[in-house]
């Protein structure tokens, strides 16, 4: 599968979704979102379990939305293209 410079998020070989990035922009952006979750344990978790999870929702649904605006066009994939 040919490397596409344009994509930080490079579709899956098989199914729906986003593979490992692809350059230093996604693994910065992933970086950064196992940061802000680690940080969040740390200080939130402690203190209201039900916050926690509401804050890594909240991070993921903003991580899914740079690796739909970053990343290569989702749709199913069987592993042939």
């Amino acid at each position: 599968m040919p490397r596409d410079d344009r994509y930080w998020f490079p579709a899956k070989r098989y199914g729906w979704g986003w593979g490992p990035p692809s350059n230093w922009q996604g693994w910065a952006v992933l970086a950064g979102f196992v940061a802000l979750v680690a940080v969040g344990a740390a200080t939130i978790l402690p203190h209201s379990p039900a916050r926690f999870v509401a804050y890594v929702v909240v991070l993921s649904v903003l991580l899914t939305a740079v690796c739909w605006w970053k990343g290569e066009p989702p749709r199913w994939r069987w592993g042939g293209d």
